[in-house]
């Protein structure tokens, strides 16, 4: 996206130049339209899961449920 052009009919300090310049930059983000929020992608449960380093893989108590077969 690029940047509207502007055009000061007037001569202007470098000064004046510089404080027109920052007033627009300013303005441009004061009344920009926030981007949404990028919700979460990953389940609460899976985020704890990968905190705690839990693996669905991993046996449950004492002992390994393969070893009773």
């Amino acid at each position: 996206m690029s940047s509207p052009s502007i055009t000061v009919s007037q001569t202007a300090t470098p000064a004046e130049a510089a404080a027109i310049a920052a007033a627009i930059q300013r303005f441009g983000g004061d009344t920009a339209v926030a981007l949404p929020a990028v919700e979460d992608s990953v389940s609460p449960w899976l985020k704890a899961a990968m905190v705690e380093g839990v693996s669905a893989k991993d046996s449950f108590g004492p002992g390994d449920p393969r070893d009773l077969g």
